[in-house]
């Protein structure tokens, strides 16, 4: 069964008529949006996914061994399932719930999961993770992970992944643990390059983003008056990426409009990167218990393990 999702348009436009205009980075993932993340996965300007994986390869058995049995892998952000087959094949667990914002390319996802694990118990929830998170009432009692790969905890400030965090210690129903990834602190050139990919990709999953509030709102934005912008904020340790107006514009939406002068910005994302010991002091103001972390050779992400 698929659990259906209902996109706030008012959130949209409280964004665009702020004193800094913002779209949140969910509204990346219409199917579009989330294919081109996955050509983004791919690229070589791009670590984190390859060195999550290189984590999870190299660290798997001492990762198992740390979790209790789960019953019930829930992956926020599941996204193509891609990871979740690496974890499910790792645990065995009874029950697989993949949760994610773009419902189209989560069913295909999971339709593909489902052939990979036949005897799986796999479930599709369509969900904006910092809202209310419904999971399905009949889940197999015992033991839940939740698996948050990738380092979405990264697109919040430091006060909304905490929020965030304590939301997901209540999908554990006080017995089970989080696994999640997190990008660190590193050379600003490598940060750099990660956002602004030779290939353009980024800055079509950027745009894309106006392409998917059209819909939502019946706005005009024309992709050619604006370009993606990114780069490291030392002060904030965080990438941020914009959308930057080409040229003195007005846009409209249905009941609403608002006048951009050139150069100004749209704050599409953030992107924080930790430390090892500040995550872990993050996790624990959370609630969670005893963090433990995993890192590659070059300490550019950690895949962290924490208790309730």
């Amino acid at each position: 069964m698929l659990t259906t999702y209902t996109m706030p348009h008012g959130e949209i436009v409280a964004g665009l008529c702020a004193a800094q205009a913002s779209i949140s980075p969910k509204y990346f993932y219409d199917q579009q949006g989330s294919t081109l993340f996955e050509r983004i996965t791919a690229l070589p300007e791009y670590y984190p996914t390859r060195t999550e994986g290189a984590i999870m390869q190299m660290h798997g058995q001492d990762i198992k061994a740390s979790i209790a049995a789960a019953a019930t892998v829930i992956e926020l952000g599941a996204g193509n399932c891609e990871k979740a087959r690496v974890l499910c094949n790792l645990l065995q667990p009874r029950c697989f719930v993949a949760i994610d914002i773009s419902g189209d390319f989560l069913q295909q996802a999971v339709n593909g999961l489902r052939n990979a694990f036949p005897a799986l118990d796999i479930r599709a929830v369509v969900a904006d993770i910092f809202d209310q998170v419904h999971l399905p009432p009949d889940l197999p009692s015992g033991q839940r992970l939740v698996f948050y790969p990738g380092s979405s905890i990264g697109n919040f400030d430091p006060e909304m992944a905490l929020g965030l965090l304590q939301r997901i210690r209540g999908l554990l129903a006080n017995q089970g643990a989080l696994l999640i990834g997190v990008d660190l602190i590193k050379d600003v050139a490598i940060l750099n390059a990660a956002y602004n990919d030779a290939a353009g990709v980024t800055a079509a999953f950027n745009l894309n983003a106006l392409t998917h509030i059209n819909r939502l709102i019946g706005s005009d934005f024309n992709l050619d008056d604006w370009h993606h912008h990114a780069f490291f904020n030392a002060a904030q340790s965080r990438i941020e990426m914009h959308l930057q107006a080409n040229r003195d514009l007005r846009v409209s939406w249905i009941g609403g409009e608002r006048q951009f002068r050139q150069g100004e910005r749209i704050h599409t994302e953030n992107s924080y990167k930790y430390s090892v010991p500040g995550f872990a002091a993050l996790l624990e103001r959370s609630g969670f218990r005893r963090p433990q972390a995993w890192s590659d050779p070059r300490q550019w992400f950690a895949v962290f393990l924490a208790e309730i």
